[in-house]
């Protein structure tokens, strides 16, 4: 109970004391004082675990948080919530079960019964109910009345009969979502999309429809029936279509670390610099000038944007062991094939050779690149390998920091607010850069 008297004494609100658990490893100055609630049952474990002001826990049910960073006005109804990060005003309804890899940006939210997994949802993405979304990253809307959607009983299908899950899926785009100013993209009730796949902003599929194909224009509606029924010979093991897998692999990636361009270079900003492992995060002068409840709001928030990173470094690595698995699995597909067709060199045969070559000379080129990037050298040695791209070097334009640093001038340091006061040109500088970095990545990849 010394833990939970330790936050009564802070002003946590605890309604039955003797209902809540908190684990010995849980560090209750990651917790805030301020108009936090914890209802009963609510069980609070692991050292990373960080609750934000203006927060409630277990409203609608039990609440397991296990090394989860809450952001500023979140509500937790219920469920489980596992090595994933909220960056504020989320809310989540009961029968949640949210596990690593996820990342809900300001206003997303979802309804109850909904599970998440290597998932990052922009500003505003709404989830419906009784949904399955993993392995996928949704942008798109502009506010809360204007928000990308995913309509109830929706599954993202990412796992195939071949047993990989290299089946990410992008809905949206990293480089123009992050500005908050593109069409949302509306995922229709009781359907579902089959991943790897992408879909551009403004797209809207049909309720009932489960959609298997990329679409490059936006702004198209899609719909489709069942299957027709058929039966067919199941060739085990054998996978078509490679080229397209793993360019939408590759793709992913990019944008993921585009968005982690964006997380190191930008969104510090917004919580006083890029100096986010110092726990002494104010001097002297701050001190004496700065209540004591705003020294900690900045200091958790800092702790949050770290978590944001980390959460995020590890998606990236979940994507690139994902798509070798699935390259390894193509050693085998190649020699079924061959076994087949008495050895004959097909079409099919030469495209699994040509990814093998690709991915065998490429990999190491994601490790050891991301290595070298400055926000892993704070939490591991980096690799001495050399390689042709850091993304240390890909700093933002001048002008858009300029015009980042006149938002907040205007209205404080409120991230939703100062991306979407930016003017369109203004956008589109940063936009570009982002979308820079996803090119140069794909680049040194897709050379067929």
């Amino acid at each position: 109970m010394d833990k939970i008297n330790l936050l009564i004494n802070k002003g946590v609100k605890i309604l039955n004391p003797e209902s809540i658990f908190i684990d010995d490893d849980v560090d209750v100055e990651r917790i805030s004082g301020d108009n936090v609630t914890l209802y009963p049952f609510t069980k609070l474990m692991g050292k990373e675990t960080l609750i934000m002001s203006d927060t409630t826990l277990g409203f609608e049910g039990a609440v397991t948080l296990d090394n989860v960073l809450v952001g500023k006005g979140t509500r937790l109804n219920g469920g489980f919530f596992q090595k994933c990060v909220f960056a504020g005003n989320n809310s989540f309804g009961s029968g949640a079960h949210v596990r690593e890899g996820t990342i809900l940006e300001e206003g997303a939210s979802a309804a109850h019964t909904v599970g998440l997994k290597q998932t990052i949802l922009f500003p505003f993405v709404t989830l419906g109910s009784l949904i399955n979304f993993c392995d996928c990253l949704m942008a798109g809307g502009t506010s809360r009345k204007d928000h990308s959607e995913v309509g109830s009983s929706f599954i993202h299908f990412n796992y195939t009969p071949n047993q990989d899950k290299a089946t990410p899926s992008m809905f949206g785009n990293v480089y123009q979502g992050v500005m908050i100013k593109s069409h949302p993209i509306f995922l229709g009730g009781q359907g579902g999309v089959v991943g790897p796949c992408r879909m551009p902003f403004g797209s809207v599929t049909a309720a009932g429809t489960i959609w298997r194909k990329d679409i490059l224009e936006p702004d198209k509606l899609m719909f489709g029936g069942g299957i027709r029924e058929s039966v067919l010979d199941r060739k085990i093991g054998i996978y078509s279509n490679v080229k397209r897998i793993f360019k939408n692999n590759i793709l992913y990636i990019a944008g993921l670390i585009s968005l982690m361009s964006w997380y190191v270079h930008i969104r510090p900003i917004f919580v006083g610099g890029t100096n986010l492992l110092s726990d002494s995060n104010s001097s002297a002068d701050d001190s004496s000038s700065l209540s004591k409840k705003v020294l900690q709001e900045r200091l958790l928030s800092k702790q949050l944007l770290l978590g944001m990173q980390k959460t995020l470094k590890s998606a990236i690595d979940e994507r690139i062991k994902r798509l070798d698995d699935f390259v390894k699995r193509l050693h085998k597909s190649k020699e079924t094939i061959l076994s087949g067709n008495d050895g004959k060199i097909t079409p099919l045969v030469k495209e699994h050779d040509d990814i093998i070559n690709m991915w065998d000379r490429g990999i190491n080129y994601f490790k050891n690149s991301f290595d070298q990037y400055f926000f892993v050298r704070s939490f591991k040695q980096s690799s001495s390998a050399s390689c042709s791209f850091e993304l240390s070097e890909q700093k933002p334009p001048k002008g858009f920091i300029r015009a980042i640093e006149d938002g907040i001038k205007e209205n404080g340091n409120d991230y939703i607010r100062v991306i979407q006061s930016l003017d369109r040109s203004a956008s589109d500088i940063g936009s570009g850069w982002l979308e820079s970095i996803e090119n140069r990545i794909y680049s040194e990849f897709i050379n067929i």
